[in-house]
C-alpha cells in the first residue's frame, strides 16, 4: 500500500490532463489553457515524486541521500507558480503579464532557495516518508522545509479564496466546478497546515510525525481528486446538458414520426437507424426522417386548410405558436391521407400543388408533435364558399398520434 494514495492521485490528475490535451494541441497559444494543463501536470508530478518507491528510486539514481526531497519540493513550487498564473488569467485585467512575471520570479527564488538550503544542509539518513519532521531541527534543512510549505500554503489559500469568491457570481457547471476547485485547494492547504503543525511539534520536542505521514497525504489526495473534478465539471456539463436536451427532443418528436411512419416505410424515406449513436445523432436521424417525409408531402399540403385551422385555433387559445402547431398537424394528417389514397391523382410534377411556405424548423416540429400527442380538439374557421368543390379537414376532431388521418371530413360547396 506504500505510495498507493500518491499514485492514484497522480493518475487522477494526469487523466484530467489527458482530457485537456486535445484542446491544448488545438489552442497551444492560449495562456489560460497552458496554465491549466501545467497545474494538472505538475500536481500529478508532485504526487508521483512524493511516493516512497519513487523517492527511493530518485535517491539511488542520484546517489545522494534524500535527493528526492528538493526535487519534489521544486515540483511542488512549480505547481504553486502554475496555480498562481492560472488565478491571474482567471482574474484578467490590464496587468496580467506583469503579474504573471512577478509570481514566476517569486517562485523561481523559492526554488533557488530550496536548492541552496539543501546543498548547505546535512541529511545523511534517507527518510522516504517523514523527512519533514525528522530533519525539522537540522540547520538549513529546516529552512528548506518551511520555505516550500509556506509557498504551498500561500498558493492554496489564494486559490481557495479566488475560486470560491468567483463561484458566487456564476451559475451552472462553472459554479459547481469552482466550488469543487476551491474545496480541493482548501484540502491542499490542509496538507501544508498539518505538515507545519508536525514540524512545530518537533521544534517543541514532541513527535507528531504521524500527522505528516497519514493525515497530510490523505488531505492532498482528496484535494487532487476535487481539483480534477472541478476542472472537468465545466467541460462536461454543457455536453451532458446537450445530450439530455437531445434525448428529450428525440422523445418529444415521437408522435410526429409515428404519424408519418407509414409514408416513411412505404416510400423508403427513412435513413437506416444509427446504432450505438449519441443522443444528438439519434435526434438528427429522426429530424432528417421527418424532413424527408414533409418534403415528399409538400405538394399535398392545403394552404386553405392551414389558414382556417390556424385562425380557429388562434381565436380559441390566443397562442400563435400553438395555433401554428395545430394548423400544421391538421395539414400533415390530411396530406398523409391524400398521399396514401390510390384514388387520388398524383400531384403535378412541376410544383404547382398547394404549397406552404416551407418545412417547419426544429422548434415548430416539436410543437407539432405536442399537438399530435395532446389530441386536443380545436375549432376550425368556416370555409369561405368559392364556387368550386374544395376538400377540407376539420381540426375540431381529435388528432391522434400515430394515425395518418386523425379526423377528416369532406365538405363540398357549390
Amino acid at each position: 500500500m506504500s505510495g498507493l494514495i500518491n499514485y492514484v492521485s497522480c493518475g487522477v490528475l494526469w487523466l484530467g490532463l489527458l482530457v485537456k490535451a486535445p484542446d491544448l494541441l488545438r489552442h497551444g497559444r492560449d495562456p489560460y489553457l497552458r496554465a491549466l494543463c501545467a497545474v494538472l501536470g505538475l500536481a500529478g508530478l508532485c504526487f508521483f515524486l512524493g511516493a516512497p518507491p519513487t523517492v527511493g528510486a530518485v535517491n539511488r539514481i542520484g546517489d545522494v541521500p534524500n535527493l528526492a526531497a528538493p526535487v519534489t519540493y521544486a515540483a511542488i513550487t512549480g505547481y504553486c507558480a502554475a496555480s498562481q498564473v492560472l488565478i491571474v488569467h482567471w482574474r484578467g485585467g490590464p496587468r496580467v503579464r506583469r503579474t504573471v512575471r512577478r509570481w514566476m520570479l517569486a517562485y523561481a527564488v523559492v526554488v533557488l532557495g530550496i536548492a541552496v538550503t539543501f546543498a548547505l544542509g546535512d541529511a545523511p539518513v534517507e527518510r522516504r516518508t517523514d523527512l519533514d519532521t525528522y530533519y525539522a531541527t537540522t540547520p538549513f534543512m529546516a529552512q528548506m522545509i518551511v520555505l516550500y510549505l509556506l509557498a504551498h500554503l500561500t498558493t492554496t489559500t489564494v486559490t481557495t479564496v479566488s475560486a470560491l469568491r468567483w463561484a458566487r457570481g456564476v451559475r451552472g457547471g462553472l459554479r459547481a466546478g469552482l466550488i469543487l476547485l476551491g474545496t480541493g485547494a482548501l484540502c491542499g492547504a490542509g496538507y501544508s497546515v498539518v505538515k507545519l503543525i508536525a514540524v512545530g511539534a518537533r521544534w517543541s520536542g514532541r513527535d507528531w510525525s504521524a500527522l505528516g505521514t497519514t493525515v497530510s497525504p490523505a488531505a492532498a489526495g482528496l484535494g487532487a481528486l476535487l481539483t480534477v473534478v472541478g476542472v472537468l465539471v465545466p467541460l462536461v456539463t454543457p455536453r451532458v446538458a446537450e445530450g439530455l436536451r437531445a434525448r428529450r427532443t428525440y422523445a418529444r418528436l415521437g408522435p410526429l414520426e409515428r404519424a408519418l411512419d407509414d409514408l416513411l416505410t412505404r416510400r423508403t424515406l427513412r435513413l437506416p437507424r444509427p446504432r450505438l449513436a449519441s443522443p444528438t445523432t439519434r435526434l438528427m436521424w429522426r429530424q432528417t426522417s421527418i424532413h424527408n417525409a414533409l418534403s415528399h408531402l409538400d405538394a399535398y399540403f392545403d394552404r386553405e386548410l392551414y389558414d382556417r385551422t390556424r385562425a380557429g385555433a388562434l381565436a380559441a387559445t390566443g397562442d400563435p405558436e400553438r395555433a401554428e402547431a395545430a394548423a400544421w398537424a391538421a395539414v400533415i394528417t390530411a396530406a398523409v391521407r391524400r398521399e396514401a389514397d390510390p384514388a387520388r391523382p398524383v400531384p403535378p410534377a412541376d410544383g404547382t400543388g398547394r404549397l406552404l411556405d416551407g418545412v417547419p424548423g426544429p422548434a415548430v416540429l416539436a410543437r407539432i408533435a405536442d399537438a399530435l400527442a395532446a389530441a386536443v380538439p380545436l375549432p376550425v374557421a368556416p370555409a369561405v364558399p368559392s364556387g368550386r368543390a374544395t376538400e377540407s379537414t376539420t381540426a375540431a376532431g381529435t388528432i391522434t398520434a400515430g394515425t395518418p388521418a386523425a379526423s377528416t371530413t369532406t365538405a363540398g360547396t357549390t
